[in-house]
């Protein structure tokens, strides 16, 4: 057999026509989402108050397999989709491992994410609805960033509430997003009634991602012709993210190459979701089975170390509550922590499957991956963002088994962006600046008692 070219590439045609819904294959369908006032199940018209009418409907719809992609939002996806898969030839000669290592990469757009691909369908919706604006939060400024470029297209106005640590260490980003049209104020602010609050309650608190939700969320319900759009966690987000796994798979199956091994980093789900629902798919109707790992930072490991609860979905328990593997709603990560993987809970979807075993998680501390990172940016010429190097991580030591075993394992991994506004970072590990702060038991229980209680 010939040898696989370095980039896999499917021809434009390829794009995905529609999004793959893996909850219509889910034989345990995610719990529903909680009236905070009332601990019952939302109901449509309640969260079309906070959210988009399409998206609601995509967002309660565990049933219909597939959504056809409405055309302009192909058209838009023409300007970077498919995204290569990619053969990492070098970092495999590196390791000196039997395994084969490739990558799906989404980091060749303006946003360097794969955020971009959640982002211009419901600012499309939005636009559709006739609203004005939309708002958002944002951890290390990938989802803010395409955001901002998606409502910039569609002519929306757009607010983003951007984590205080990362407003302050990614002054760059920041910029991108005022450059296409975004307002941006480091969160909590003293905009809102739920930011002055936390303020008052936390002085000198460096913001978490739950934090800057329920400041979006207040702002974007408080303002007419508003909605409040997010970037990860949501059943629908990980809808819109299926045509990363969707454009793997087809590429895999191009060249009939069987995947052993698929992992992604796991913050609130939406990468690692998008990579491996169609594969997630094949395993639930017992058509092929994988390993699926989701890697997590130590700092932040809701999977590894949370409970599977019904928590609030933000600081300000103003938004609906999810069962799902959570720290507690009030869990705000070290501010060394250098990852934009900072939310204190996981997606229900995702919950669900590991909940089950359908998949794994690990973790790892941030010294651990950004090690990863420079050898992975040295032999492949791509600087990697810190949160896609967890899974570099992962990937690299699952290869390394291999080179104990001398099993020829096909490895798996999404790139999901560049780090090229992550320098700070980059810095302070070259400097020997950072540290590897982890939670104690302790810690983490304290925020867990707190847990709503629901039954």
């Amino acid at each position: 057999m010939s040898k696989i070219p370095y980039k896999i590439y499917l021809e434009e045609k390829e794009i995905p026509k529609v999004w793959y819904n893996v909850r219509a294959d889910m034989k345990n369908k995610p719990a529903p989402l909680l009236n905070p006032a009332t601990l019952e199940p939302m109901k449509p018209e309640e969260l079309c108050g906070v959210f988009c009418e399409e998206l609601v409907k995509q967002e309660m719809d565990d049933n219909t397999a597939y959504f056809e992609i409405p055309e302009e939002i192909r058209d838009f996806y023409k300007m970077y989709r498919p995204s290569p898969l990619m053969r990492a030839y070098r970092l495999e000669e590196k390791l000196q491992t039997p395994a084969k290592i490739y990558y799906k990469f989404e980091g060749n757009n303006t946003s360097g994410s794969h955020k971009l691909n959640s982002a211009i369908a419901q600012a499309y919706y939005a636009k559709k609805q006739g609203l004005t604006g939309v708002t958002t939060e944002t951890g290390a400024g990938q989802w803010g960033t395409a955001l901002s470029m998606a409502c910039s297209y569609f002519d929306l106005d757009c607010k983003v509430y951007m984590v205080k640590v990362s407003y302050e260490q990614k002054p760059f980003r920041r910029e991108v997003m005022r450059t296409y049209g975004a307002s941006v104020t480091p969160s909590p602010s003293e905009e809102t009634q739920v930011g002055r609050k936390i303020l008052a309650e936390h002085p000198g608190t460096t913001g978490s991602l739950g934090c800057a939700i329920s400041e979006a969320v207040e702002k974007a319900t408080t303002t007419p012709g508003y909605r409040y759009v997010l970037g990860s966690v949501l059943n629908q987000v990980l809808l819109h993210q299926s045509v990363i796994g969707l454009e793997t798979k087809a590429a895999l199956d191009k060249y009939d190459i069987k995947a052993d091994i698929i992992i992604g980093c796991a913050g609130g789900g939406s990468n690692l979701g998008g990579l491996i629902s169609p594969f997630m798919g094949d395993k639930l109707r017992g058509e092929a089975d994988y390993r699926i790992i989701a890697v997590e930072p130590a700092s932040c490991p809701s999977f590894t170390r949370g409970k599977f609860a019904y928590d609030f979905c933000d600081t300000g328990m103003v938004c609906p509550l999810a069962k799902m593997y959570t720290l507690g709603s009030d869990f705000i990560p070290a501010p060394n922590h250098a990852g934009g993987l900072r939310y204190h809970g996981m997606s229900s979807i995702l919950s669900q499957l590991y909940h089950d075993g359908l998949m794994e998680a690990v973790s790892y501390k941030q010294t651990e991956v950004f090690e990863a990172a420079e050898i992975f940016a040295r032999v492949e010429g791509i600087l990697p963002a810190p949160e896609s190097s967890h899974a570099i991580r992962a990937a690299m030591d699952e290869a390394l088994k291999c080179c104990e075993t001398g099993e020829e394992k096909t490895i798996v991994f999404g790139l999901t962006g560049t780090g090229y506004f992550d320098m700070v970072a980059y810095e302070k590990f070259h400097n020997g600046q950072m540290s590897d702060y982890v939670p104690t038991d302790e810690e983490i229980q304290s925020y867990l008692d707190k847990l709503p209680k629901t039954e």
